[in-house]
């Protein structure tokens, strides 16, 4: 059977054109190498080279484990490279999954330095765990779930990465814009507008109308936050969204913020991992840059 240190070995002494510095090189004495080869020769009857002078030559049989080395070993090597990278957080994929459809924005200012940073890491976005995300970290379908509500599960764990208000916004020329906060009855004859969420996760309705036995006049369900946002600016609805997001997106629509309540809704955004990851170190580079460039979203 032909073994990985008979293509080396064939391939230093094409290096060396000696065995003895050949044997240096792979750190093995030259009997040991002699016995190597000779096994091998034996095995299928051959002659790997002959010597001519002072150094050695490859017969026909010889090339031929040249030419195989010279395929084979860079793609093992390169393997042994990436495994080993893998093994110390250099190399790898950063599969991340959305629970906050808004998030997408503040995400995209995140991945563009930390790709960067971490060259050897692939990064993908799993759009489909927008809302079961924690069955998917547990199953090893994603790496990191972005959320603003945690769950608190054995073996996972989430890292707060930046405090938001929830606000509701409303077109530039809405009565609520002049005011100071809204309360839930005032929800009563509007039309809400939201993600396809079940109301019970939307926070507008589980930290402000429910507790108030509230109900908006209508809720339209639409999936793009662009649309939404369109759909606000020309009157046909209100929307909650968070207050960094919505200053953001000021200058790209005509839109104002009001705050839901009189002290707000507070919440917090995080990034929930599984225990078993706290040490991978690119993993911990992107909660780390998440936090570092979250810093200008967080409630003042």
């Amino acid at each position: 059977m032909i073994e990985i240190i008979h293509l080396k070995i064939i391939r230093e002494i094409d290096k060396q054109k000696s065995m003895t510095a050949a044997a240096k090189t792979l750190c093995l004495t030259q009997p040991a190498l002699s016995h190597s080869i000779k096994k091998l020769e034996q095995m299928f009857n051959i002659h790997i080279w002959e010597k001519k002078g002072r150094y050695l030559e490859f017969t026909p049989a010889g090339q031929h484990l040249l030419s195989l080395a010279n395929r084979i070993l860079p793609q093992i090597e390169y393997s042994e490279d990436y495994l080993k990278k893998y093994a110390h957080g250099d190399m790898g994929s950063l599969r991340i999954g959305m629970e906050c459809h808004p998030c997408y924005q503040w995400l995209l200012k995140v991945i563009s330095p930390y790709l960067k940073e971490w060259p050897g890491i692939d990064v993908d976005v799993k759009q489909k765990f927008k809302f079961g995300g924690i069955g998917a970290l547990f199953n090893y379908e994603i790496d990191i779930l972005i959320t603003p509500d945690p769950l608190l599960k054995a073996g996972l764990c989430f890292e707060p990465v930046f405090n938001y208000e929830q606000v509701l916004v409303v077109p530039h020329n809405h009565p609520f814009r002049s005011l100071p906060y809204i309360k839930a009855s005032q929800m009563a004859s509007e039309t809400l507008i939201s993600y396809p969420v079940e109301t019970n996760r939307l926070d507008i309705y589980s930290m402000f109308l429910t507790p108030h036995n509230i109900s908006p006049k209508q809720h339209k369900i639409i999936e793009s936050t662009d649309i939404i946002l369109q759909m606000v600016e020309n009157g046909r609805g209100v929307t909650a969204l968070p207050h960094w997001f919505v200053e953001e997106n000021k200058k790209r629509f005509n839109i104002a913020s009001v705050r839901l309540g009189k002290h707000g809704i507070a919440k917090k955004l995080f990034i929930g991992i599984r225990k078993s990851d706290q040490q991978i170190k690119y993993l911990k580079a992107f909660i780390a840059l998440s936090k570092k460039i979250s810093f200008s979203f967080s409630t003042k």
